[in-house]
């Protein structure tokens, strides 16, 4: 409960402080005026402290990660973890930092409301779970699987080319966030198999278990896992 509720009031904070950062900044509505003037671009103090949280924030994860409760994606929580911080150490030396807080920001949203759907989880609060997770994963495929695909990779893809010859940095960046892309439909796809089960009634366990955990827990418990417990805590690190 306090590490859900922990965890719900940075992605709360660190997404509206997000947004209060670029809402004035012209590549916030035109992504075109991400590379306006690149690499020569004026870091602002909003951006500098912006990316020394979320860095802090995504390095401590990594290292919670490793006494956390396995699950079948482990592995992938861990690329995940890795993949963030070197994305972000990356373009903080390549000073893509405009492009990365907009990716930053889009990751962000979602998270929101995956931990406030656990906290509801854990005060027993179950059909605002329930209602809370439809709509995280209605925020987490629009955001993961059509904003950051089809907006910010088509940014980092397309529009560095109109200015200049690609180079290493320009390959490897657009390969890390191409894992993320792969990272983000395969959580997508265990989404969809708890939504399915929780729209029919077939909510058992969490998707990224394996039966014998299961088993083991509901022993110890002694108690069936709910709808919501099962869909609030299936993703803990869905990015």
């Amino acid at each position: 409960m306090f590490l859900c509720s922990w965890r719900f009031a940075f992605y709360l904070c660190a997404f509206l402080g997000g947004l209060v950062a670029l809402h004035d900044k012209p590549w916030f509505y035109d992504l075109r005026e991400v590379w306006a003037g690149f690499p020569k671009q004026t870091l602002l103090d909003s951006q500098y402290w912006y990316y020394m949280i979320e860095m802090s924030f995504y390095s401590s994860l990594l290292f919670s990660v490793a006494v956390d409760v396995k699950r079948k994606d482990f592995k992938e929580q861990l690329v995940h973890h890795w993949a963030t911080l070197t994305l972000l150490s990356f373009s903080w030396c390549a000073n893509y930092i405009r492009i990365g807080t907009l990716v930053v920001l889009v990751h962000d949203a979602a998270d929101v409301l995956l931990e406030s759907g656990k906290v509801f989880n854990y005060a027993g609060w179950t059909c605002t779970c329930n209602t809370i997770f439809i709509l995280f994963t209605l925020v987490f495929m629009v955001t993961r699987l059509v904003i950051f695909p089809f907006w910010l990779i088509h940014c980092t893809w397309v529009y560095p080319l109109e200015q200049f010859q690609p180079f290493f940095g320009y390959y490897f960046f657009n390969g890390m966030l191409v894992v993320l892309l792969l990272l983000h439909g395969f959580w997508a796809s265990l989404i969809l198999r708890m939504v399915i089960k929780l729209m029919f009634g077939e909510m058992k366990g969490d998707e990224r278990s394996d039966e014998e955990e299961e088993e083991s827990q509901d022993e110890a418990q002694n108690h069936n896992h709910t709808h919501c417990e099962s869909s609030a805590n299936g993703l803990s690190n869905g990015h």
